[in-house]
């Protein structure tokens, strides 16, 4: 899965999962990507005023970040 295509939780999940067949230092590079288009996706719905897609874009970003910390562990 390309990491620019997460936009809810359970994308976000199938890509942790697709991506755990993949060296280490991949997984890292795919999620830091990943992270910074749900970044801007959860900026742009900040200025639009909304709450729901900011929200699920953070809990995107949550998920993808407790796979960096495994990983970095």
């Amino acid at each position: 899965m390309r990491p620019t295509y997460i936009d809810n939780e359970d994308k976000a999940r199938l890509a942790v999962e697709a991506w755990k067949n993949e060296a280490a230092d991949a997984q890292v590079r795919h999620l830091q990507l990943a992270i910074e288009s749900l970044e801007l996706g959860r900026m742009y719905y900040e200025q639009k005023g909304s709450e729901k897609g900011v929200g699920r874009m953070q809990r995107c970003i949550v998920l993808l970040k407790q796979r960096c910390d495994e990983l970095e562990k």
